[in-house]
């Protein structure tokens, strides 16, 4: 199973404000549903927290160090690559991907196990407080890119890419 990174990161590095997005693409978010749909997903507590829902279509798995923590229609974990194994058992076992949607700290600790990122360069500089962990592009590379004007819908510009790991 193919563990995949997907995120939207301003030029900044910035993804997130106050737990929430800092902007508003609705193209991106249509993009992640349609990326997503049938596949198992993996978050963190507060990332779980800022959805309030499990997202219909797939298998939400969230991981916190909360050892009573439940949420309804969604697996628990306390650690990421025991989360990446419920995946791997999970109804959906025929899905080729498993997505890691965030937030910081599941990126930091899933960076180097993840093996393709879907990656949505937002062309502007956002204040926020929440920023992607350092990547090492020198390990990856781009398989295909798509470039989206900001419009009424869509605040900024985006390119979306795709990045496949480096083979050693």
């Amino acid at each position: 199973m193919r563990v995949s990174i997907i995120v939207a990161v301003a030029d900044n590095g910035i993804i997130g404000q106050n737990e929430d997005l800092p902007w508003r693409l609705s193209s991106d978010l249509k993009r992640f549903k349609r990326t997503t749909m049938g596949h198992p997903m993996i978050m963190g507590r507060k990332t779980y927290d800022t959805i309030g829902r499990p997202l219909p279509g797939r298998t939400s798995i969230i991981v916190t160090r909360n050892s009573d923590f439940s949420a309804e229609g969604c697996l628990v974990s306390n650690d990421v690559e025991a989360a990446i194994e419920l995946a791997r058992g999970c109804e959906h076992r025929d899905a080729p991907e498993v997505f890691i949607i965030g937030g910081r700290q599941i990126y930091e600790l899933t960076l180097d196990l993840a093996d393709r990122l879907h990656w949505t360069q937002v062309c502007a500089s956002p204040p926020g407080d929440t920023y992607f962990p350092n990547v090492d592009w020198s390990r990856w590379h781009l398989v295909s890119e798509e470039h989206f004007d900001a419009d009424e819908k869509n605040e900024f510009e985006t390119n979306y890419q795709i990045y496949d790991r480096t083979k050693p």
